[in-house]
């Protein structure tokens, strides 16, 4: 019987193992942030789009460029590809794809489209933008290892010109299918399979993902589960909640350019600003111009007095907020795939007692629901705090046993 190793031969195994991992991870770490220098470079000029740019068919590509910034064993792209809106129009959006640098399954790798949250309703404000570009993918180099490309919608009117969609479900959720559709078109290894996975705004983006997909959007791709972490579900809840806080304050100015240009064609301006007290309307517009993670400061400052002043009635009991705001209460029609839903109970900004709410006409509507709460956890960590949970459920969910705690 051959005899085990002595503890000091462990001890020097052990000791090369970690100086291994270690020189890879700062290797990996001084190689992309060299390569983010270069990315950031053109990364401006890449995003200037004409504006007689041809009409596409959704998830057509306009343009594509290489990331050299990749997470370490993954290849990567940014696109830009059409998608609709919720009117049918045509428009652009931005995304980032990352695939593993592997060998594809036969089907094709599986996809886990991200709907980031709140992050500004400006152009300036995608997260794609940002230095690290994967730096708001909660789980990609989980999903990466897992073997699952991953790609990630800035959602229209941000990063590429045009019109902000914030919080208008239908447009983000189009633009989260069509990014998927838009991956496959540049790589053929990406298979038709695809998880929805958004937290906050996200979630809310990819709840209606998941029922425009069932409705029949995107019959080319197979829509197997979507999970979410504090979603942004109940939108009239959530603006009669959060306005006695700043977060209210900054949610609600950055949907007032987004619900005008959606609902132009039903409403005036003067009619949807109609609910703004004169010192709110004063503010919005430069409030809705500032990016929440690179201008929080000059936010918070613009916001601050705000509190519990910037508007003079109710949006979700006052028109046309409680109808614009109603249309984009997510389950509003079916979803037909396994849910994943994890919530903080310690999140101020999507209320827990919204989210149990939504999850309990969920189960009455006949879906399958995995929900998940957290202790202690607030709003900013609830995707974080999900992710274990979320890899395991999406594990049974591919073994055709899907948990539900309805």
């Amino acid at each position: 019987m051959p005899s085990r190793p002595s503890s000091l031969l462990r001890a020097f195994a052990l000791g090369l193992t970690v100086s291994v991992l270690l020189t890879g991870c700062f290797w990996n770490a001084e190689r992309r942030l060299e390569e983010d220098v270069v990315d950031e470079l053109t990364d401006a000029e890449f995003y200037d789009v004409p504006d007689d740019t041809p009409a596409g068919q959704p998830g057509e590509i306009v343009r594509t460029k290489p990331i050299l910034s990749a997470p370490l064993g993954s290849l990567a792209w940014r696109i830009i590809y059409h998608t609709t809106d919720l009117a049918g129009e045509d428009v652009l959006a931005s995304a980032v794809l990352a695939i593993p640098d592997l060998p594809a399954p036969d089907d094709g790798y599986p996809v886990v489209s991200w709907g980031h949250p709140t992050t500004g309703a400006a152009r300036d404000c995608a997260p794609s933008l940002l230095f690290d570009p994967f730096l708001m993918m909660t789980g990609i180099h989980e999903f990466l290892l897992a073997g699952h490309a991953v790609v990630a919608t800035d959602y229209p009117g941000m990063a590429v010109p045009g019109d902000s969609s914030y919080l208008i479900g239908v447009t983000e959720g189009n633009s989260m299918l069509d990014a998927v559709r838009a991956a496959r078109n540049l790589d053929p290894s990406i298979g038709a399979d695809v998880t929805l996975w958004g937290h906050s705004q996200g979630g809310q983006a990819a709840l209606f993902a998941a029922q425009q997909a069932a409705a029949g959007y995107s019959p080319d791709l197979t829509i197997t589960s979507v999970a979410t972490a504090a979603p942004a579900a109940d939108l009239s809840q959530l603006m009669t909640d959060d306005l006695e806080y700043m977060e209210g304050v900054t949610i609600a100015s950055y949907a007032f350019p987004s619900y005008e240009a959606a609902y132009a064609s039903r409403y005036s301006k003067d009619e949807i600003r109609s609910v703004l007290t004169d010192a709110g309307a004063s503010a919005v517009d430069e409030l809705a111009s500032l990016c929440l993670l690179t201008q929080g400061d000059q936010l918070h400052s613009l916001a601050r007095p705000l509190i519990g002043s910037f508007v003079s009635s109710d949006p979700s009991t006052t028109e046309p907020w409680k109808t614009m705001l109603a249309e984009n209460n997510a389950g509003g029609s079916p979803i037909d795939v396994p849910i994943f839903i994890g919530q903080g109970l310690a999140d101020t900004t999507v209320d827990p007692t919204s989210t149990e709410s939504f999850v309990e006409s969920l189960c009455a509507a006949g879906e399958s629901v995995d929900y998940r709460t957290y202790e202690g956890i607030s709003h900013l960590l609830a995707a974080d705090a999900s992710m274990p949970h979320v890899l395991s459920w999406l594990r049974q969910v591919e073994s055709g046993e899907a948990p539900s705690t309805c």
